[in-house]
């Protein structure tokens, strides 16, 4: 749990006391590879950090296809918004890429946590806005680049996702297939 305190610190001054009512509210859970913290249809209960491992996030259409919209690996939060804090069924999944370790804020004791600790609402302003930022310029990479140059971006930025990441689910992610991204990592060798 020590590196959530260390994440919060990179972003908001924590005192100690701030410190031990974080870790005395956040729950810390193992999870299996392939084990689901969300389930679409279900409602969304908690914000999740990694602590260490993988997650994505992805629906499932009409076709039956999965497409993956987000990846958290160590230090990143991952969950579904629109359905925490809506209280609406969720249209994602959220499934473990690899064994991973993660701290659990439960949507009940969230408003407790912030009311406790005030820099807490700051630091996920500052959380968020970043994520949104950089969701925005996925959006645009998606309209203004070519597979290959998604591909290489992204490889670029995120190497350490190559390794960790079945190539499915980084086709996906990167919105072409598995055949195609085979294709485009041929080239690079």
């Amino acid at each position: 749990m020590q590196r959530l305190i260390a994440h919060i610190s990179r972003f908001v001054e924590l005192t100690e006391e701030d410190r031990e009512v974080i870790l005395s509210i956040m729950q810390y859970q193992q999870v299996k590879k392939k084990e689901y913290l969300l389930r679409q249809e279900a409602v969304c209960n908690a914000n999740y950090f990694i602590l260490s491992g993988c997650f994505r996030r992805y629906y499932i259409d009409e076709k039956g296809t999965e497409t993956t919209i987000q990846f958290a690996i160590d230090d990143w939060w991952i969950t579904d918004y629109d359905s925490l804090e809506r209280r609406q069924p969720s249209q994602y999944f959220i499934q473990a890429v690899e064994t991973s370790e993660i701290a659990v804020l439960d949507k009940r004791v969230q408003e407790e946590l912030f009311t406790k600790v005030p820099v807490l609402e700051r630091y996920f302003r500052l959380v968020l806005q970043r994520a949104y930022a950089a969701s925005m310029q996925r959006i645009r990479y998606i309209y203004e680049f070519t597979g290959e140059e998604r591909y290489n971006h992204f490889s670029g930025l995120f190497p350490e996702f190559l390794q960790r990441i079945p190539q499915y689910m980084l086709a996906s992610y990167l919105g072409f297939t598995p055949e195609f991204l085979s294709k485009i990592r041929a080239k690079k060798i």
